[in-house]
């Protein structure tokens, strides 16, 4: 049995992480730690997990996390960063789904997350967490920088145009929506019911932090720096991401046949038969990105729309995902949920 450890298992991320690995074959749930909370049952907080976990909050400085073989970081950018070399030192490995490793230049990251990095050292060796490009590296890796929402959506839908080399890259443009789980557990106005419900708003217009990560990713894959607009939007609803993406084709190409390609291997990216147009809904809880490929009047521009449950595959099961690649399981183990409907 792989024995794991959650850091921050308090929030959204660290509860999905929970509902998943209670019911994984292969995994015992050895700690789960918060400060805050020490000594309260985890299913006391959240009695979803009521008769499938019964370990109790522990204090992060207690030693429990040192008995892992595996550590998932579910806090607050800025966390991992400290802690993470000593587990690693101890022979754990590490999944963060936080930003703390996901952008290579500590400038760049320093830049758009307001602090010094704790850990320069470690961003050479973190492998970015999204198996559909990085499966190889992730088999051999200590440290996992897990993929962000929406950085997860914008690159599987704009991964194959690049890859064959059919748009320009120079304007690419990422129309994206979130629910408001994206933005965490803590209390803030405008993820307050009145707030959130009954309106639709962009924000970080003017740049997010989630820009230079896509930004890094798809350049790596186009093998020079891209041009890419991304807007965010808040919509009123608790789970998923709707990303419509445009680029401006360069050659004349069969985006069908090109997207079923690409992922014909891939169990969690699903390519809709022509015309389709994927709802959140449809991804609802499970570790899947659906993707729906469009020509609107046989022009010159292709309209990608892809969805994801922003806790799962945009952040707890692609977690999963990545430890089970980790530890040589098939990476569909615990991972085999099908969407709530309705």
């Amino acid at each position: 049995m792989i024995k794991v450890g959650i850091v921050g298992g308090t929030g959204y991320t660290g509860v999905e992480l929970l509902r998943i690995l209670s019911v994984h074959p292969n995994v015992k749930i050895q700690a789960v730690t918060s400060r805050k909370e020490s000594g309260m049952p985890v299913a006391d907080m959240y009695t979803s997990l009521r008769g499938f976990v019964d370990v109790k909050f522990s204090d992060p400085d207690a030693g429990e996390l040192q008995q892992c073989d595996v550590v998932f970081f579910a806090t607050p950018n800025g966390i991992a960063m400290q802690q993470a070399e000593a587990l690693l030192n101890a022979g754990i490995k590490v999944i963060d789904l936080a930003a703390d490793f996901r952008i290579k230049d500590q400038a760049t990251w320093e830049k758009w997350y307001g602090m010094t990095h704790a850990a320069p050292h470690l961003l050479e060796e973190a492998v970015y967490g999204l198996p559909e490009i990085n499966r190889e590296k992730i088999k051999g890796a200590r440290l996992i920088a897990n993929p962000g929402c929406y950085p997860t959506a914008v690159q599987l839908g704009f991964l194959p145009l690049i890859e064959a080399g059919v748009v320009d890259t120079s304007n690419l443009i990422a129309d994206c929506k979130s629910g408001v789980s994206g933005a965490g557990r803590k209390a803030e106005v405008h993820t307050l019911l009145a707030e959130a419900g009954d309106n639709f708003k962009a924000y970080g217009v003017a740049g997010h932090r989630h820009l230079p990560e896509i930004r890094q990713g798809l350049s790596i894959a186009n093998g020079s720096e891209v041009g890419l607009t991304f807007t965010p939007h808040l919509l009123p609803m608790i789970r998923g991401i709707h990303a419509t993406l445009y680029a401006k084709l360069t050659k004349d190409v069969d985006l069908q046949a090109l997207f079923e390609n690409r992922y014909a291997n891939e169990t969690f990216v699903d390519v809709l038969p022509a015309g389709s147009h994927p709802e959140t809904r449809s991804v609802r809880g499970a570790n899947i990105c659906r993707i729906a490929v469009h020509r609107p009047q046989g022009g010159d521009t292709a309209v990608i729309l892809a969805v994801e449950d922003n806790l799962v595959k945009g952040a707890a099961g692609q977690a999963v995902q990545n430890m089970n690649i980790i530890f040589g399981l098939p990476e569909t183990t615990g991972l085999q949920i099908v969407p709530l409907m309705p």
